[in-house]
This record gives C-alpha cells, structure tokens and sequence, in this order.
C-alpha cells in the first residue's frame, strides 16, 4: 500500500541511534495506586473502573489487567512484523513523536508498564504500532428529527482482523475485551469499549455529553511530528466540554489519515472531521462537501468510515474520487483499489438509515446497524464481507450504541471466530458504574 511504502521509506533515513533512555521519575507506589480501582465481570462483559492521576490509572489497568494486557502487547508487536514494523524502528518513531504528546499520557504508559510488569519500551513500541493500524471502523451520530425521541444517538464499530493473536498463549486480542469506565482526578469521567492495554478502543463518551469515534482513512500526506490520534481521542474524552473543544483537540497537532464522528449531546449535534498532517475538514450533515455526488445528505444525520468525502483530503488518499459504480469495482481487480468497496458499506448503512428515518432509539439502532454491518440489507456488501476475510472489513471486535445524554451504552462483542455483528449485546449506564 502507497501509505505503508512511504512510511518504510521515511524509517530508513531515522538515525538509528539514541533509543529510549529516560527516567520518568514517577514514583511506583504499587498497590497503594490501585486506590478504588475494581475489575468485576457483569453481564458476561469485563467492566474495568479506573481513577487517579494519569499514572495511577495506567498502573490500575495494567495491575487488574495484567495477562491480558501482556498477551496483547506481545500480538500487536507480532503483527507488526509482518510489515517489516520491528520493535526498533517503532521505538524510532516513539523517538520523535514522544515530544508532541501530553505528559498526562506518557505518565500513564509508564503506568500501564509497571502495573503490567512489562518494559517502558514495550508498551510505546505496541502504540507506535497502533497509529499504523489499518482499522476498518464506521460511525454514526443521529439526533433530532432522525431519532425516535429526538436525542442523539452514538453508533460505532471497531473493525480488525480476526486473526490478531498472542504467539505465546494463542490467545486472540478481541478475546481480551474490556469496558474501561475511567475517572481521571483532572477530567471528565468517560466509559469505552476497548480491549486489555489500550487506552480506549477508538471512542467513547464521557460525562459531558461528548461522543467520539476514530476510523483510519489512508493517505500520503502524514507525519510522525505531531499527536497520533489515539492520543487526541484520549484529549477529548478526558477534557472536551464542548464540540468546540472537541473539534479543536481532534484537529490540532495532526499527523495521519483519519476520519472521526464527534457530537455533543447537549445541543445535541454532530459533526463528521477529516484529517492528514496538513489538512483538515470539518463539516455538519447539510455542509455542501456531504452531498458531493456519489455522496449524500442525511438530515440530522453524520457518517464516516475509511475515505475521505472532502475533494481536498481525497485527493490525497486515491485518484479517482468517485468510488462507486462498475468503474470502482473494475478497479478493485486491475489496481487493488479498495474504495468500491469500502463504498459499498457506505451506501448500504447510509440507505439504512434513510429507511429507518425517525425511528433510532437504543435498541432498533443496535439491532438494525448490526443487520446491514453483516450485509442483510445488500447482497452484494454481503458477498464483499466473505471475499474480505482475512481483513478488517466489517470484521467488528465491538459494536456499540449510545446515548449519551442519558449515560446508556448497548453493545456487542467479538468472541473466537464470531463477529460482533453476530454476537448478543449488553447494556450498561455511565453513571451507575461510576458509583
């Protein structure tokens, strides 16, 4: 791929010299950092509480969570050598992106590291990893007219290949599944469907009414000199009190191809962003860059997954706009285009959601975004999702609805072979966990 290319590229002219020596001068308290940290399985789910300082949260999550988070960092620096990522040449990149992100959150690794009883560097290296991965994620916010009781409602799907395992044990990443209900000592409290060592699984919403979902879009146009975007996410769940600050976190300090979903419960609103290193787009349902043929308008409705809608961000993803039609799908054979495709899941959730207009509450979006996730609602995405396996591509480790304003979460997770499209969901509320 163009982006995996370039980014190899650029690695080989890092000096190779002055890797990780650094005393974060943090104060291992151990048990005591625990504080009223608790891990109790309900419902079937594991439902981690974490609170404190950013360093005692890490070290909560990586103590109650140890094995799990262990097996995870040792699949996800696995997988990294399948591109030529070796531990190295991700501590290269820790090297030069660690002066741009938040002290709050390199205390926090170093948390996770001793409470994980793994090294500093090994737990960098895995989220230098992370920011590369190509997740094929989707998300929704709906409000006002389009749902059944004019609140906003939250979709979003956090999509990896199934195969993501530990060498050691065997074990598989989305089977060590965690909903992480975090309470920093300076932020707001925010719930998240994530898994074991992550900070968040790419979105969430906390006690503000402030929702936010991640999916990778590809392009040429990144830098390593900036805030990754799991960071940026953590920004926003942990400290964005408005949309306006939750738009400004997302698009300063950018570095790579991103497209997100933020909305604000309160107004309620959402907007759909776009971002690479130099550009940005921030748009809402009726900005004119949404109804760009062979995109279109949802009222009160915002949607994104893995391609840029603005003409300016796409032209640095792929060259030809439009992805649709046999022409799009000609290109999947002759040029190893994956936009028909991606296209494809576009079109059917967006129908969907035409067809269901009004009608969006917890339970009928759960049930009807998993439906057309799977492909029910077209044959064609249908036949796409088997021919993908091996992927990412609607291969859901989570699937989630929420809404925020009332602190009400459904979701689904992935388990062994089966998808979360495919799996039962539970229901949980924000602010019950937190007492």
């Amino acid at each position: 791929m163009k982006w995996l290319a370039l980014l190899l590229a650029f690695l080989l002219v890092i000096p190779t010299s002055g890797f990780i020596k650094e005393n974060h001068g943090i104060e291992c308290k151990c048990e005591k950092s625990l504080g009223k940290a608790w891990l109790k399985e309900i419902d079937g789910v594991k439902v981690l509480y974490i609170e404190g300082t950013n360093y005692e949260m890490g070290y909560q999550h990586g103590y109650l969570l140890r094995n799990e988070t262990q097996e995870n960092l040792r699949a996800i620096l696995n997988d990294a050598l399948q591109y030529n990522m070796t531990k190295e040449k991700l501590l290269q990149i820790w090297n030069i992106t660690k002066q741009h992100i938040p002290q709050e959150y390199i205390e926090e690794l170093h948390g996770l590291a001793d409470g994980a009883a793994v090294s500093f560097n090994d737990v960098v290296a895995a989220y230098m990893a992370i920011i590369s991965w190509g997740s094929k994620c989707f998300g929704i916010a709906a409000w006002n007219n389009a749902t059944i009781d004019k609140k906003l409602y939250f979709f979003r799907s956090f999509d990896l290949p199934m195969n993501m395992a530990d060498p050691v044990t065997g074990k598989k990443m989305h089977d060590n599944a965690v909903l992480i209900v975090r309470k920093p000592k300076k932020g707001y409290a925010s719930i998240t469907p994530s898994i074991a060592g992550s900070l968040h699984g790419g979105g969430g919403f906390n006690t503000a009414g402030i929702a936010i979902g991640m999916h990778t879009s590809l392009t040429s146009d990144f830098t390593f000199n900036g805030i990754p975007a799991v960071f940026r996410v953590q920004q926003v769940l942990d400290h964005a009190g408005n949309i306006s600050q939750a738009i400004n976190y997302i698009i300063s300090n950018r570095t790579a191809g991103w497209t997100f979903i933020i909305a604000d419960a309160k107004v309620p609103v959402g907007y759909a962003i776009e971002t690479t290193a130099h550009h940005y787009y921030v748009g809402g349902y009726n900005n004119a860059v949404e109804s760009i043929p062979p995109f279109w308008e949802v009222k009160e409705v915002v949607r994104r997954t893995n391609f840029f809608i603005s003409p300016e961000l796409a032209s640095t993803q792929r060259n030809h706009y439009d992805p649709s039609g046999l022409k799009g799908f000609i290109r999947i054979f002759t040029q190893n285009d994956p936009y028909f495709v991606i296209w494809r899941s576009y079109k059917a959730m967006s129908e969907l959601i035409e067809a269901n207009y009004g009608n969006f509450d917890l339970n009928a979006s759960m049930q009807l975004f998993q439906k057309g996730y799977r492909g029910d609602t077209d044959a064609m995405l249908k036949i796409l999702i088997k021919l993908a396996n091996g992927t990412s591509f609607n291969r859901a480790w989570n699937m989630w609805v929420a809404c925020p304003a009332d602190g009400d979460i459904v979701i689904s997770f992935a388990h062994g072979n089966k998808i979360a499209f495919d799996e039962p969901y539970h229901y949980f509320n924000l602010y019950k966990l937190l007492q």
